[in-house]
């Protein structure tokens, strides 16, 4: 049994939250949660130092991942719990999105670099050492470099997919997405999908494939989704049987976004339990 609230969304500077797993792991425990999910972008590299950091905190933690998708050039984002982290297939296309990530980025610096005084070596200083790198640490070196007053600035402005500076990255399909996690033991929820207005950012009849390969549920508790978007949500969940999450979306200082501010009902993330057969949750 969970004591506490579940929160099923935050990152680690393993990918481009602000703190590394351990620190997110104490961070969590002060806020009270009763478990917390690290799901950094493509990357389970933060596992076993959560692993070791929750041992003692009395807190759960879920190990996941956020796997990156795309539908032309949308970006669509897939929360994985609870999966084989050595399952061939999942690892050959992680160890993919993070190398074609590494050179997007490279890219976008080299572009933004005609204009601004703005190097490849600024941005690896805001990343740790073998971190999944993108545009957050892109942003983080703007903010260095006073070009913006934080992260979200920085993706308004300079960044923005108008600014001419923008490249997107090579990603599955979220059917490929969804997949790839249920291949791999783990169960796939499609995170903050209703950013946009009253419909999900992905077409019903995109979303209705994902439940048929076998989307396990969705984010609808999340800052970004609309009121009237979280509705439509909770209709289909309804409808569909879908598994239904919140969560925080946590960063560290890399976003607003605070542990806990949305969070999980005990009889949902028990839903996520009974499907996984990839990993197990630990127990701190």
């Amino acid at each position: 049994m969970i004591s506490g609230r579940i929160d099923l969304h935050t990152h680690s500077s393993v990918s481009d939250g602000t703190e590394t797993p351990a620190e997110l792991i104490r961070s969590a425990a002060a806020q009270g949660l009763g478990a917390v999910a690290l799901t950094d972008h493509d990357s389970t590299a933060g596992w076993r130092e959560a692993t070791a950091a929750v041992a003692g905190t009395g807190m759960t933690l879920v190990p996941g991942m956020e796997l990156s998708t795309r539908v032309g050039l949308n970006s669509v984002h897939m929360l994985g719990y609870l999966f084989d982290p050595a399952n061939e297939a999942l690892v050959r296309e992680t160890d993919r999105l993070r190398e074609d990530r590494l050179h997007r980025a490279e890219r976008m610096v080299t572009r933004i670099g005609a204009d601004y005084d703005l190097s490849w070596a600024d941005v690896l200083a805001q990343a740790t050492p073998g971190a999944t790198l993108g545009r957050p640490h892109i942003a983080d070196a703007l903010v260095a470099k006073g070009y913006a007053r934080d992260r979200s600035a920085a993706f308004a402005g300079i960044l923005h997919w108008r600014s001419g500076y923008y490249e997107p990255h090579e990603a599955p399909s979220p059917l490929t997405g969804v997949q790839l996690i249920r291949d791999a033991g783990g169960v796939p929820v499609l995170a903050h999908p209703a950013t946009r207005g009253r419909e999900a950012n992905l077409p019903r009849t995109h979303l209705l494939e994902l439940i048929e390969a076998g989307l396990g549920g969705i984010e609808v508790g999340h800052r970004e989704n609309t009121e009237a978007g979280k509705q439509t949500l909770r209709e289909l969940a309804e409808k569909y049987g879908l598994i239904v999450t919140g969560s925080s979306d946590y960063h560290g200082d890399g976003k607003p976004n605070r542990l806990g501010e949305n969070t999980t009902d005990p009889e949902q993330f028990a839903r996520i339990l009974e499907q996984a057969t990839g990993s197990a949750p630990v127990s701190g």
